[in-house]
């Protein structure tokens, strides 16, 4: 969940953005191949990509994968008090199974993604979330799957 005000992305910040959604370099010096291939140092990209983290701008980097080709995962929803909200969605987003959370216009205002090694992992990552916040988490389990494409073209005109 994103509360963060309004901010000017940098021109490196925006080209790290846009160019490397679908290209992350897959190779023992990631950080060091997209400096070159921006040219800027090594350096420059950990700084501009610290300050994305610490604006919430962006949460993580790493791999996404198809459903179910490691592991086990569901898309979970919770209806959260308006007052706890940021609370349990930042406890949600610590977790290192959860991918992502996002808030939504309705009573179920609170929805993520879980990912586990295990089915039996996954049920205790929800009994846990249950337990610690002290509201019920419905699951929502993929029945069919739909290719959808997350990136997109920061540099519109």
């Amino acid at each position: 969940m994103n509360s963060s005000p309004q901010f000017e992305l940098s021109g490196l910040q925006e080209d790290l953005l846009n160019d490397f959604q679908k290209e992350f370099p897959l190779s023992p010096t990631p950080f060091a191949d997209m400096a070159t291939h921006l040219g800027v140092t090594e350096t420059e990209i950990l700084e501009a990509l610290r300050e994305l983290t610490e604006l919430e701008i962006i949460s993580r980097i790493g791999p996404v994968f198809s459903p179910h080709r490691v592991g086990t995962s569901t898309l979970a929803a919770m209806a959260v008090p308006r007052t706890q909200l940021k609370q349990v969605a930042d406890y949600v987003s610590a977790l290192p199974e959860v991918n992502h959370n996002y808030e939504r216009e309705h009573r179920f205002n609170l929805w993520f993604v879980i990912t586990a090694s295990t089915e039996k992992h996954l049920q205790t990552v929800l009994t846990t979330i249950e337990k610690e916040t002290n509201i019920k988490v419905i699951s929502l389990p993929m029945l069919e799957s739909y290719h959808i494409d997350l990136g997109f073209d920061l540099k519109y005109n």
